[in-house]
């Protein structure tokens, strides 16, 4: 084994269980009818999604939440024990079988978390989707049995094997992280009022987990540090100057050492709730490790293992802090999605064959929580939850493959091919590989979509696929192929609105890959997700930016969660960011954008009414200053080539299909290719 990573990869105890490695991969939702039973158990599916990331050298496995007692139908711990016991034997025996652990996470559920309204919560409070809706308060019957029903849980999990469970959770602004904020919680008897009062809730759930289930049995806890909201439904940036509406530090702290003292073994730690969405699950638009110094303050004052999670895929950062005593364990949630061997990688010096997570949230978090609700998986690795299935085999028959253009969903089709055996031809008609791509990877904030670039292309150089560069792929080539990918990819839509033939007003790609605007007045017109990225990236460059967007919604993106787009929001707050909706460019003179607003019964000063376009409408006209101007209307696929080629042995995949995010194509590519 290489020494490079030495602490990071030392045991550590946990209790009295002893993980190899400080390596654990964090709760990720695997909570759907293919991947959990109705029993709250793990169906051969849902528990293959885990032991493929014990097999990939992750020392510690913590499962997805299950709750401890009956909630709107859904599985839970409790409904039958028996034949949960036998059903996660599959789980426990294939973690076991790779020298990992496995920690079962149980829950309270969500208080006001929850889509439901009346869901019991500390005290009344407005919920979190729909605020002008209310929790009602949980009554000290319902908690009692709710501890009792957690010391259940954790005993039908011990009897199952699992060696240890995890409380869900003083964290994230769930129904026991509620109970334990003074803002939400303003009850009067022995569960509010003081921070013992607040945190009598899980102190005894882990007294009844130990008294049942043995002293030497770990109870972790999952523990956010600190909230950072500034009230309901407001998160707080990094760097930003607020009051803690939540808990703050110095309560943290106190906290930490009385949850230590109660008797859990380890906490499991990062920041936020459901109001800054973003800490607990960050963004691309968040630092990376961007919880280490708050839960390195925790362990200053706890003799437990700590553990530390949150945009934290380093491992040199994670060895210095492990050998430096900030922290005892790094947590890797969605990085571990991507690419589950990362542990092993991490060993053998591999880093550069990581395929790296981006942050997109797209197939992992989007998924389980958009209706109609679906499995766990990953933009990048759509074998992610079906790990059996989506298995790449060799081919049966070796054939002849051309893959039309070298962006990503390209040279995803034609890692594939090759993988599988095939000969495979990429042509690229440009002198570098990435397409599209390369422009969207070159924010400042987008580190990890550079190295996802970087990985493909060493991807496609490690497999020996033959780059064809600079080449078009022309009618009479086809031919020579048994199969054609068509990865041709989109075009940027244009505008021809009077004054945008000026040089300072610039293209989505173009600005990104060859402009350098600083300190300007910026109109961006588009309020898309790129339009929106656009602005943020010249606020951090000392712009003044206006988006301007045709319709009433912005960020009207299939897919974006709402950590992405609230942080998006909140940025384009902080950096005095004006977006005007429903807001029609008519021209470009002067350094003005002249646009007419559509307002709703719009008020006139002087008593008349503008005059009126649509029924309950008005025009209100604008002269923006803009010493530079950003169009980010969208794309157009490029079909030209598949329709002059078009057979049943051609394929067209990505953008060429249909202009979206980098999920859609990677997943299309790869099944395709998959079954060739």
């Amino acid at each position: 084994m290489s020494t490079k990573y030495e602490n990071l990869f030392s045991p550590i105890k946990i209790g009295n269980c002893e993980v190899k490695n400080r390596i654990a991969m964090m709760p990720m939702g695997v909570f759907s009818e293919r991947l959990m039973n109705r029993d709250g158990s793990y169906s051969k599916d849902g528990a293959d999604y885990y032991i493929e990331r014990a097999k990939g050298g992750t020392g510690l496995i913590i499962t997805g939440l299950v709750p401890m007692v009956s909630w709107l139908g859904l599985p839970y711990i409790g409904k039958d024990p028996e034949n949960y016991i036998k059903s996660q034997k599959y789980l426990v025996d294939g973690i076991h079988q790779y020298g990992a652990k496995v920690f079962l996470q149980i829950t309270a559920i969500s208080g006001r978390s929850s889509v439901h309204p009346g869901d019991p919560a500390p005290s009344a409070l407005p919920m979190v989707w729909d605020p002008t809706k209310k929790t009602r308060e949980m009554s000290v019957k319902e908690i009692h049995e709710y501890v009792n029903a957690f010391a259940e849980g954790a005993a039908i999990a011990q009897a199952a094997g699992a060696d240890g469970v995890e409380i869900h959770a003083v964290h994230e602004g769930y129904l026991i992280d509620q109970f334990t904020m003074s803002a939400m919680n303003h009850r009067t008897d022995e569960y509010g009022g003081s921070l013992e009062n607040r945190l009598r809730f899980p102190i005894e759930i882990v007294q009844a987990i130990k008294e049942k289930c043995g002293e030497g049995f770990p109870v972790s806890l999952r523990y956010s540090v600190r909230s950072y909201i500034k009230a309901f439904n407001r998160g707080a940036l990094p760097g930003e100057e607020f009051k803690e509406f939540g808990r703050d530090l110095d309560e943290s702290l106190i906290a930490a050492k009385m949850l230590e003292e109660a008797g859990y073994d380890m906490l499991n730690c990062d920041n936020g709730t459901y109001d800054s969405w973003y800490w607990p699950h960050p963004p691309v638009y968040m630092p990376k490790a961007c919880n280490l110094d708050d839960v390195a303050r925790i362990k200053e004052v706890v003799s437990i293992p700590v553990v530390c999670a949150g945009k934290f895929d380093d491992p040199v950062l994670a060895e210095e802090a492990i050998s430096g005593g900030k922290i005892d364990m790094m947590g890797m949630g969605r990085p571990l999605l991507a690419d589950p061997n990362m542990a092993e990688k991490f060993i053998k010096g591999q880093e550069e064959d990581i395929r790296p997570c981006i942050g997109c949230h797209m197939g992992c978090l989007s998924r389980i929580f958009t209706p109609p609700f679906k499995d766990i998986s990953c933009a990048l690795n759509p074998a992610c939850g079906r790990e059996v299935t989506y298995a790449l085999t060799p081919a049966e028959t070796k054939k002849k493959i051309a893959v039309v253009g070298g962006g990503i969903g390209g040279m995803e089709a034609a890692r594939v091919c090759a993988l599988r055996g095939h000969e495979v031809d990429l042509f690229e008609k440009t002198g570098e590989l990435g397409g599209a791509f390369i422009a969207a990877a070159a924010f400042d904030f987008k580190e990890d979509d550079k190295r996802l670039l970087t990985w493909y292309r060493k991807q496609i150089a490690d497999l020996k696929v033959n780059v064809r560069m600079n080449t078009e792929f022309s009618v009479t080539d086809k031919t020579g192929y048994d199969e054609i990918f068509v990865a041709t990819g989109a075009k940027e839509r244009k505008l021809s609105t009077p004054g945008f033939e000026q040089p300072n007003v610039t293209y989505a790609i173009d600005t990104l890959l060859n402009q350098h605007i600083e300190d300007k007045s910026v109109a961006i017109i588009g309020g898309g997700l790129t339009g929106f990225e656009i602005a943020y990236a010249l606020c951090l460059k000392g712009c003044k930016v206006t988006i301007i967007e045709m319709t009433d919604v912005v960020m009207n993106v299939a897919g974006l969660n709402a950590s992405n787009y609230n942080m998006l929001l909140d940025l384009m707050d902080y950096h005095n960011v004006t977006i005007m909706k429903n807001t029609m460019i008519t021209k470009y003179e002067d350094g003005k954008i002249f646009a007419e607003e559509q307002v709703k019964n719009y008020p006139n000063s002087a008593g008349r009414a503008p005059s009126v376009t649509l029924p309950g409408t008005c025009v209100r006209n604008h002269q923006i200053p803009a010493e530079h101007v950003v169009v980010s209307v969208g794309y157009v696929s490029d079909q030209s080539l598949y329709e002059k080629i078009r057979d049943e042995n051609v394929y067209l995949i990505g953008d060429a299909v249909k202009p979206e995010n980098l999920m859609g194509a990677i997943w299309k590519a790869y099944e395709t290719a998959m079954n060739i």
